[in-house]
């Protein structure tokens, strides 16, 4: 009776414990290039007349973690400013994970590598504010280690918010390159309306010029705009949501901006932000008041091994008013040839 028992209890339990063992097994890593079409190697240069724009997406966990990466960005820049034409520099925020004064140090460091002579326009994301980069206030320390001077003493920078005129945090550059005269607006991070009215004063006066905002929160990930009203918490980091928002004179998201400054002014190229994480990536194409294609893009890598592996984005101009953009990784020599990391983009005139 009892070796009958014994053969009915194995019976039963042996194919649970063989499964219960199954599922301790630690599942398999997941590939985190999986959704990436590698391949070695820059991208071409651009061609006679071209010329390129070079992005570094939030570096926060270079500045806290990996500075040698945030360097080798910046040095390959400088090393290769002459044979790809780099016009100028964009960094869309997050300089910095937690507002400290190493963290500073050492984006200071990074971005002093790039040529004294090329135009930096940078923005200060929420990761950039509070005490311990919890933007609960809008203190940071942006202006302390990057001061307006800091700034200033390239070409291009033309000025900053005249309420606060000591402070880096929104800042306006006038630049020209192929046959293209740039107003890149530099706002901070859910600019305050007063920020977007002085913005729109700017894009009025420079008609004449191509138009780009760089902000850190603008499009997500699912290609729309951050829109606070209609999505609410749905998306995650609406500006609105953090504490600094709900401070005196507020601040704006996405759809407020677009609504507020880009469209309406009839004269912008794109728009381009980082902060979202997910897979980092969106874009959307919207007409404006003017019925002219503006261009917007999520651009956003610290999702990536070590602590984002590297990546910039090389937006690369063309005589033919096309803009190709490409992901590239000096650490990595490699770029990324999805469809999210390379595209071309039809520029809409004037």
């Amino acid at each position: 009776m009892h070796s009958r028992r014994s053969l009915l209890a194995s019976a039963i339990f042996a194919p649970m414990a063989a499964a219960a063992a199954e599922r301790k097994k630690p599942a398999p890593e997941k590939d985190p290039y999986a959704d990436a079409v590698l391949a070695k190697g820059a991208p071409p240069p651009p061609p006679d007349g071209g010329f390129t724009i070079a992005v570094l997406p939030d570096t926060q966990y270079y500045a806290s973690r990996k500075p040698e990466t945030f360097l080798a960005q910046t040095r390959w820049i400088a090393a290769h400013r002459k044979d790809r034409r780099i016009a100028a520099v964009f960094h869309l925020g997050d300089v910095t994970n937690n507002n400290e004064a190493l963290e500073w140090q050492r984006a200071r460091a990074a971005l002093n590598a790039l040529p004294p002579d090329l135009p930096l326009c940078l923005v200060p994301g929420n990761h950039d504010y509070g005490p311990g980069g919890d933007a609960t206030s809008r203190d940071t320390q942006l202006s302390e280690f990057l001061p307006t001077s800091f700034f200033a003493q390239r070409p291009g920078c033309r000025g900053f918010f005249p309420a606060e005129p000591h402070r880096a945090e929104n800042s306006y550059h006038v630049f020209s390159a192929g046959s293209f005269r740039f107003l890149v607006l530099c706002l901070e991070f859910g600019p305050r309306p007063a920020v977007v009215s002085w913005a729109r004063e700017l894009a009025a006066a420079h008609k004449d010029h191509h138009a780009v905002l760089v902000t850190h929160a603008f499009t997500y990930h699912d290609n729309s705009r951050y829109d606070w009203k209609q999505h609410g918490k749905k998306q995650k980091h609406n500006p609105h949501q953090y504490a600094l928002a709900k401070a005196p004179g507020s601040a704006t998201d996405g759809e407020e901006l677009w609504q507020q400054l880009v469209s309406p002014a009839g004269n912008f190229l794109f728009t381009i932000n980082g902060h979202v994480t997910a897979d980092g990536l969106g874009r959307l194409t919207s007409p404006d008041s003017r019925q002219r294609s503006v261009h917007q893009m999520l651009v956003n890598f610290q999702m990536r091994p070590r602590e984002g592996d590297g990546w910039l984005r090389l937006l690369t101009f063309h005589p033919d008013q096309s803009l190709q953009v490409t992901d590239y990784s000096p650490t990595r020599n490699e770029r990324n040839e999805s469809p999210q990391n390379q595209f071309t983009l039809a520029l809409a005139p004037l």
